[in-house]
């Protein structure tokens, strides 16, 4: 290798590895994009760069880091940029992403944000901060006794919160007499766009009450997002600097699929995303919980199932007898849903079984796992609560809260320890602490408000339900229990259509 990814070493790539094509000089910072990770720089990223390759240059972005600066740090000696691999069992292709012009760590510059929001070029800002970066509780809206948002009520001049960060913008963007912005939640989250302007607005008024007024004349659409995006490992970094022949210590690595929905609702001006592929409709949300239940639904039945069983990645699950519980799973969730008359549920799970199974990925469980206080109350709340008031089954939604709950034990069916990566890591393990036989345990856990919704919790039939399942995972491990639960499913639907 001759050097390290930057604008100087361009020319020395391979000639199949596409480049950016257009004076990246002349790029406007239309865009500020906050929390600049993998998934922002695999989804969002590449369209940009695609209207920029198309001509359009006022949308290059300006990242912001939160909290770490990792990304920074990799991104900087590069000149912004990095690869982007796009691989299946089939293909494999790079290209080099240019749209990138900084990144701000939030941390470091505490108020660089706020004056980037406030520029004259700034159209759209995006969001991608993961469920935990929003602050919110169950009702989805903000955690008011967390000591992020009471000090951010207290002053903006650092914030420490998503929401501080944009209070603070479009605070000085309303100072500056500049017009008001569209922001796009790209995160899993319901709604994401409304409880996004919710939470925004009620900060703004403990410093400002007129900023409300403000507030309401931007867009906040909701939208929904996906691409599967692997973590980046020290293997990846090797193995594609090797490929390119140049060090890049950023490269993300994605499948070929990518599906961005946005509610056509903007501020100001916006770019012609439909050149890059960009879905626009009127109402995101049947989109929305299709894509939260039965893919994202999927992803966390195999992190915490495939997890306690040893299972590392998501293609290993689904290449294996596990793969019949998706199905099983998908069952229970698909009845739930009012999908738009564009997307037919059936196709789209054959679709996501497809993607699940692409090797080349290695989407490891254990990212998937991460935060799961965070996602189960979208993932399965809902959808179990609709199907108890119909009188219909939950086993499957059961035995994946049970897998959870059995997760946060901190350890899998061979013993062999891990840590829980949750904000609510320590609370949820003072109450497996407090508790001893499973009835216990699941009557604990159902207790967390910020999971579970009363009417789910006071369920007997559900908690029942989850502590069969615990108690199952806890004497047989989780393999077994996946196969027991198969071939009674099985047993069960072949004796209906005997009868």
């Amino acid at each position: 290798m001759t050097g390290r990814l930057s604008a100087a070493t361009l020319d020395s790539l391979p000639p199949e590895v596409r480049r950016p094509s257009y004076d990246r000089q002349a790029l406007k910072p239309g865009v500020v994009h906050i929390g600049a990770g993998a998934f922002q720089r695999a989804h969002q990223a590449p369209i940009f760069d695609a209207l920029a390759a198309d001509g359009d240059l006022r949308w290059g972005v300006v990242g912001a880091s939160l909290r770490s600066p990792a990304v920074h740090d990799a991104l900087a000696p590069q000149d912004w940029l990095y690869s982007l691999v796009v691989e299946d069992d089939f293909e494999r292709r790079a290209s080099v992403i240019g749209v990138l012009k900084d990144i701000i760590v939030a941390t470091q510059e505490p108020q660089r944000l706020a004056q980037v929001i406030a520029t004259p070029e700034v159209q759209i800002v995006t969001v991608t901060v993961t469920e935990k970066g929003y602050k919110l509780d169950l009702s989805g809206t903000l955690i008011d006794d967390d000591p992020d948002v009471r000090a951010d009520a207290a002053t903006l001049q650092a914030p420490r919160t998503l929401p501080g960060h944009l209070a603070a913008g479009l605070k000085l963007r309303k100072e500056r007499g500049l017009g008001p912005v569209t922001v796009i939640s790209c995160d899993n989250i319901t709604a994401n766009g409304r409880k996004l302007q919710a939470t925004v607005a009620q900060l703004a008024r403990a410093h400002d009450p007129s900023l409300a007024d403000f507030i309401d004349q931007c867009a906040f659409p909701n939208t929904m997002v996906d691409r599967i995006v692997p973590a980046t490992t020290a293997d990846d970094i090797e193995r594609v600097s090797g490929e390119l022949g140049l060090i890049d210590r950023a490269t993300i690595r994605t499948e070929p699929f990518s599906q961005w929905v946005i509610e056509d609702r903007f501020a100001a001006n916006r770019p012609e995303f439909e050149r890059a592929g960009v879905q626009f409709t009127t109402d995101v949300a049947p989109w929305e919980e299709a894509k939260l239940r039965l893919l994202n639904g999927a992803h966390s039945a195999m992190a915490y199932l495939g997890g306690l069983a040893g299972i590392s990645t998501v293609d290993r699950f689904v290449g294996g007898p596990e793969r019949a519980f998706v199905e099983l799973l998908w069952g229970e969730l698909r009845p739930t849903l009012d999908p738009p008359p564009q997307l037919d549920l059936h196709d789209y799970c054959a679709t996501l079984m497809r993607r699940f199974g692409n090797s080349a990925l290695g989407h490891r469980l254990g990212q998937i796992a991460m935060d799961g206080s965070q996602k189960i109350p979208q993932r399965f709340g809902p959808a179990a609560i609709a199907r108890l008031d119909q009188g219909e089954a939950v086993d499957s939604i059961a035995l994946v809260i049970a897998a959870w709950m059995r997760w946060q034990e901190g350890f899998d069916d061979k013993g062999r320890r891990f840590e829980i990566d949750d904000p609510l890591a320590s609370t949820i393990g003072g109450l497996l602490r407090g508790s001893s036989s499973a009835s216990d345990k699941v009557g604990a856990l159902l207790s967390l408000k910020a999971i579970f919704p009363d009417r789910l919790a006071a369920d007997p039939r559900f908690a029942g339900l989850v502590v069969g399942y615990f108690d199952g995972l806890q004497r047989t491990g989780a393999r077994a229990t996946i196969q027991q639960f198969v071939l009674e499913r099985a047993a069960a639907s072949q004796g209906r259509i005997t009868a």
